[in-house]
């Protein structure tokens, strides 16, 4: 029998998240190793991403800031079929499939994204584009770091951090026409550039989409608190255009202006439910992803998301927000 792996016409696929960090980090690899290659990807919430990959033998599949527990049954797939996956991410993972065709690399510390790990693999190539990732991931920290590496001063440093925010801000949307441009498009102009700098000064889609970013964190900060308590806060959204793209950038403006806190911020839906972004304190960041997935999301240990939480469970989720021990929750 014939070992699918060794087939000679070799696809290329790129599967990502298409928000900053997912982005960022393919634009580090294919800047590096360019490849024609078919692009995957979506908006914020669109992680079972490995299930709309038809590769087989000899086929090549890099992954990007994608949850390996969500795309864990599809994963095995791909690799049974003979393709090869090359798998960064930062997600929270209970088991790591061994396989010899599977190159995993895998962290799941709280201070790490996944463009960071790529920019360390990469030997700091594109490390630029890897500050622009972490902050889009609100590690500013990291960012700052990583800017300074690449020789990046303050005023830079603070263009790199609007930069990545905007990216981020436009992945969130139940539908791609809820942003202001698909994820996919934007990671064509992305890669134009291995300076991103230059990206922010070229492309008008940049200044565009940090002016409505701006434009829509304004009125998510008018709403005032759902649920407040010592240790954090829950914010209910309507549902409205604005609030589809703005949800995740609200609940990392919160986390920065009281970083001892953790904050909450759920949006209603057009079906009633509800939708939840979650973050830990920034001073300690552990236990959203764990929270979520009580209540069927998922995530890191500082930042996590449901995608769908009905509206009766609301006080519940509210109940074990505020019981939540941060910082020792899946330490």
């Amino acid at each position: 029998m014939n070992d699918p792996a060794q087939a000679t016409d070799v696809r290329f696929f790129d599967v990502c998240n298409g928000d900053a960090d997912g982005l960022c980090a393919l634009v580090q690899w294919r800047l590096h190793e360019p490849a024609p290659s078919t692009l995957v990807t979506g908006l914020k919430r669109e992680i079972a991403l490995l299930d709309r990959v038809d590769a087989g033998g000899g086929d090549e599949v890099l992954v990007l800031d994608l949850s390996m527990q969500r795309n864990h049954d599809a994963l095995l797939r791909l690799l049974e079929r003979g393709a090869r996956v090359r798998y960064f991410d930062h997600h929270a993972v209970s088991e790591i499939p061994r396989h010899p065709r599977l190159d995993a690399h895998i962290e799941q510390s709280a201070g790490v994204c996944t463009s960071a790990i790529v920019d360390r693999y990469l030997g700091g190539a594109f490390r630029a584009w890897a500050a622009v990732g972490a902050y889009g991931d609100n590690l500013q920290a990291l960012g700052d770091r990583l800017a300074g590496e690449a020789g990046i001063g303050a005023t830079g440093r603070e263009r790199l951090q609007q930069l990545g925010e905007a990216i981020n801000y436009n992945a969130y949307g139940e539908r791609e026409s809820d942003v202001r441009i698909a994820p996919a498009q934007l990671y064509r102009r992305l890669v134009r550039y291995p300076d991103p700098l230059r990206f922010a000064d070229d492309e008008p889609i940049a200044a565009e989409l940090v002016a409505l970013r701006a434009a829509d964190l304004a009125l998510a900060l008018r709403v005032p608190a759902y649920w407040s308590g010592p240790t954090g806060s829950v914010h209910v959204l309507p549902d409205a255009s604005w609030s589809r793209r703005v949800i995740g950038s609200a609940a990392n403006a919160w986390a920065i202006a009281a970083p001892a806190r953790a904050n909450a911020v759920l949006r209603r839906r057009e079906d009633g439910s509800l939708v939840a972004s979650v973050r830990a304190p920034l001073d300690a960041p552990s236990g959203a992803g764990e929270l979520c997935a009580r209540f069927g999301g998922s995530g890191r240990r500082a930042a996590g998301g449901i995608d769908r939480l009905s509206v009766d469970d609301l006080d519940r989720f509210v109940q074990a927000f505020a019981r939540m021990e941060w910082g020792k929750a899946g330490a």
